[in-house]
């Protein structure tokens, strides 16, 4: 939703800043590489219950993995390798996070509430590879209410009023699972209409 929506505004302030870090050397390959061992502090500072400083550090992730393609596309070096990287990251910095709320609800928190990141990171997982599945088939599977973006952003404020941690983790849970239905139901739709105009095609001739 926040990339489909803001990324023109977003592109905006991150291009000039991208071209900056890539004048002084900096490469987006390195940022990516930043934000994995950034975010896999953070894990660590959370889990022992640092929740203020897990809110900075989950901030801190969030800037490399928000500048390394502004910086890509400044240098030129914009690829497919690259892209590649840049989603696995992602991917693994989810785990580092969450990770880490498991450890701390595990560690504070009364019988198996621990699981609830487990299943709203795995939720999470659902939606990347329904895109890339979606995406291999030549589908179109963007958009939904609770993408990355929004997961950072509702997870900082978890992490910022720790008293609200856990209801955050509820409502991030039925909101990654009402996007994983919305993405479902997209290409469903689109694998659905590509069905009948195959059948139209047989049809005629």
């Amino acid at each position: 939703m926040f990339d489909g929506n803001f990324r023109t505004y977003v592109d905006k302030v991150l291009d000039p800043i991208g071209i900056g870090l890539s004048r002084i050397g900096i490469t987006a390959n390195a940022l990516t590489l930043a934000g994995i061992i950034i975010s896999a502090i953070g894990a660590l500072v959370i889990g022992q219950g640092n929740l203020f400083l897990g809110f900075i550090f989950l901030i801190l992730t969030g800037l490399p993995d928000a500048l390394d393609g502004a910086v890509a596309k400044a240098s030129g070096t914009s690829s497919v390798r690259g892209a590649f990287f840049d989603s696995v990251s992602d991917r693994v910095t989810d785990i580092f996070l969450f990770s880490g709320i498991a450890w701390y609800l595990a560690s504070n928190e009364p019988g198996r509430i621990m699981m609830l990141p487990v299943a709203v990171m795995g939720s999470a997982m659902l939606i990347s590879y329904q895109r890339a599945k979606a995406e291999s088939l030549g589908f179109d599977a963007k958009g939904g209410i609770m993408e990355r973006a929004e997961r950072f952003i509702v997870l900082a404020l978890g992490l910022l009023f720790s008293d609200i941690l856990i209801p955050v983790l509820w409502v991030m849970l039925i909101l990654t699972l009402v996007t994983v239905m919305q993405r479902f139901l997209k290409v469903w739709k689109q694998a659905t209409a590509q069905l009948g105009a195959s059948a139209d095609t047989d049809d005629s001739q």
